[in-house]
C-alpha cells in the first residue's frame, strides 16, 4: 500500500536506491542502463560532483528568498549565461520551476507583448499536431498530443493546428527535401490567412519533437521558411526546447541548427540536469523591451520562480557542458549511437526508421517496412517494450500514438552526455534483446 498518487494507479514500481554515472540501482540491487535520461533530463548521468557542490553550498549560503523582494546571486548568473550563450537578440530570461510553466510563461508574455503594443486583437495561436508543450492547461492546448488532451478537451482554449514536418511519412516519393520544407510550413501561411493575421499571436512548436513523435527533427528550409512567414504577418515564433535544448542536439539551443532566432525560447529538463527543478523563458529584446517601456510589469509569477538552489545547480549544469565541451561530445556519440542502432537493428521487418539528432533519437515501430504500415494500436508495443527493456536493465522511453494520437509506436532514446562507447554498445545490445523478445508479444 502506497499513500503516493503515481502516474498509473494499479502499476508497481520499483523503488530507486542509489546512482552512478550512466546507471542506476533499485533497491533490490539492480542496475539499469539510462538509455532515456528518464525523459532527457539526466544529461550529466546521476551523481556530478560539480552540480552537487554548487547545491550544497547554495543551500548553505541561502536556500530561499522571494522574488518579490530580492534578486540572488545564482540566477543574475545564470540568465547571463545563458543569453550569453544565445544568439542577440535574446537577452532577457525569465526563471521557473519546470517546462510546463515555462510554456505557460511563453504564452502568457505572447499576449502581454500584443496588449502593450496596442494590438488586443491578437488573441489566437497556430502549433502542430503531433506535438508535445506540457500538461498545465495553456500549454496542453497549444499541443497536438491527442491523447493527453482528450479527457480535458472542453476545458482547453482553441488553438489551430497545422501539419507536423514528417518527412518518413509526409514527404512525397519525388518530391525534393526542400520542396516538402516548404510545403509542409506554407500550411502555416494558410491558416493565418484564414484566421486573419490580425487574430494571430505566435506559432509555437518543437525544433525536434520529443516524445509524442519520437525525436522527430524538421527538414532542411522548414524553420528558415517558417520564420519568413512569421515575420511577414507579425507572428511571434515560440520555439519550445524544453526536451530537445541545453546540448541535447549537439548545439546549445537546438534552433541554432536552423539558422534562425526565434521570439521566445522555452527550456527545462536538461537545465538542472535533474539536481532540480527549473524552467526558463528567453526572451528577445523586443518582447522584454515591450513590457519595459509599457507597464513595466509582466501580470504573471511562481513562488519559486528563480529559486537560488535551482539556478545554482543549473548555472553548474551549464558551465559543465561547456567547460567539458560536452556539446562535441554529443555530436561524436550521437553518430556512433545511429550508425550503432542502424547496424544492429535496420534488419529487423518492424524497424521503420530511425532519426533525431544528436543524443536524442527516435525508433519508429512498423508492421511493415516497405508499406510503413504501423503496428495495430491494440498491440501495446510500447508498454511491451518498457517493460521487457526494464527487466533486461535498460530504460528507453516507448510511446504510442506517433502518427495521429492512435496510430503509431516508437521508442525515444536520449541517454546522458557523458555515456561511453562501450556504454553504448551495451544500449544497444540490451535494446535489440528487448525488441526481438517484445515482437512475440505484439505479433
Amino acid at each position: 500500500m502506497t499513500n503516493v498518487f503515481h502516474r498509473h494507479c494499479h502499476t508497481k514500481l520499483p523503488c530507486i536506491a542509489s546512482g552512478e554515472g550512466v546507471y542506476l540501482y533499485d533497491q533490490a540491487g539492480k542496475k539499469y542502463l539510462d538509455g532515456c535520461g528518464g525523459a532527457a533530463v539526466s544529461n550529466l548521468g546521476h551523481n556530478a560532483s560539480a552540480v552537487k557542490k554548487a547545491i550544497i553550498n547554495q543551500v548553505e549560503t541561502l536556500p530561499f528568498a522571494h522574488t518579490a523582494f530580492f534578486t540572488n546571486e545564482s540566477s543574475e548568473a545564470l540568465a547571463t549565461l545563458l543569453t550569453d550563450l544565445a544568439p542577440d537578440p535574446l537577452n532577457h530570461v525569465y526563471f521557473v520551476s519546470g517546462g510546463s510553466e515555462a510554456v505557460e510563461s511563453a504564452l502568457k508574455m505572447a499576449r502581454q507583448y500584443f496588449v502593450e503594443i496596442g494590438e488586443t486583437s491578437k488573441t489566437q495561436f497556430i502549433a502542430r499536431r503531433q506535438s508535445y508543450h506540457g500538461n498545465t492547461l495553456g500549454a496542453l492546448a497549444v499541443g497536438g498530443n491527442e491523447w493527453r488532451r482528450e479527457k480535458f478537451r472542453p476545458l482547453l482554449a482553441d488553438v489551430h493546428h497545422i501539419s507536423p514536418c514528417y518527412a518518413y511519412r509526409d514527404q512525397l516519393e519525388h518530391e525534393s527535401e526542400l520542396a516538402y520544407s516548404h510545403r509542409v510550413a506554407d500550411q502555416l501561411e494558410a491558416k493565418i490567412l484564414e484566421v486573419g493575421a490580425d487574430n494571430i499571436m505566435a506559432f509555437v512548436a518543437e525544433p525536434v519533437v520529443g516524445a509524442t513523435a519520437g525525436a522527430l527533427p524538421a527538414t532542411r528550409g522548414y524553420f528558415k521558411r517558417i520564420r519568413e512567414i512569421c515575420d511577414k504577418y507579425n507572428v511571434l515564433l515560440i520555439l519550445d526546447e524544453v526536451m530537445c535544448g541545453i546540448g541535447r542536439t549537439g548545439s546549445f539551443y537546438a534552433f541554432e541548427q536552423e539558422q534562425i532566432v526565434p521570439d521566445l525560447v522555452t527550456v527545462a529538463k536538461g537545465l538542472g540536469a535533474g539536481y532540480q527543478a527549473i524552467g526558463a523563458v528567453v526572451a528577445s529584446d523586443k518582447i522584454y523591451n515591450a513590457i519595459a517601456d509599457g507597464s513595466g510589469f509582466f501580470q504573471h509569477g511562481h513562488t519559486f520562480m528563480a529559486h537560488p538552489v535551482a539556478c545554482a545547480a543549473a548555472l553548474a549544469t551549464v558551465n559543465t557542458i561547456i567547460n567539458e565541451k560536452l556539446l562535441e561530445t554529443v555530436v561524436v556519440q550521437g553518430q556512433k549511437l545511429q550508425a550503432k542502432l542502424k547496424e544492429a537493428l535496420s534488419w529487423l521487418p518492424y524497424i521503420g526508421d530511425i532519426r533525431g539528432k544528436g543524443l536524442f533519437i527516435g525508433i519508429e515501430l512498423v508492421a511493415d517496412k516497405v508499406t510503413k504500415t504501423p503496428l495495430s494500436a491494440d498491440s501495446q508495443a510500447n508498454k511491451v517494450v518498457k517493460q521487457i527493456a526494464m527487466n533486461n536493465g535498460l530504460m528507453c522511453y516507448p510511446m504510442s500514438g506517433t502518427i495521429n494520437g492512435r496510430d503509431g509506436h516508437h521508442i525515444l532514446l536520449a541517454p546522458p552526455f557523458i555515456i561511453t562507447d562501450e556504454q553504448l554498445d551495451e544500449l544497444v545490445s540490451k535494446l535489440k534483446t528487448s525488441l526481438i523478445e517484445a515482437a512475440k508479444g505484439w505479433s
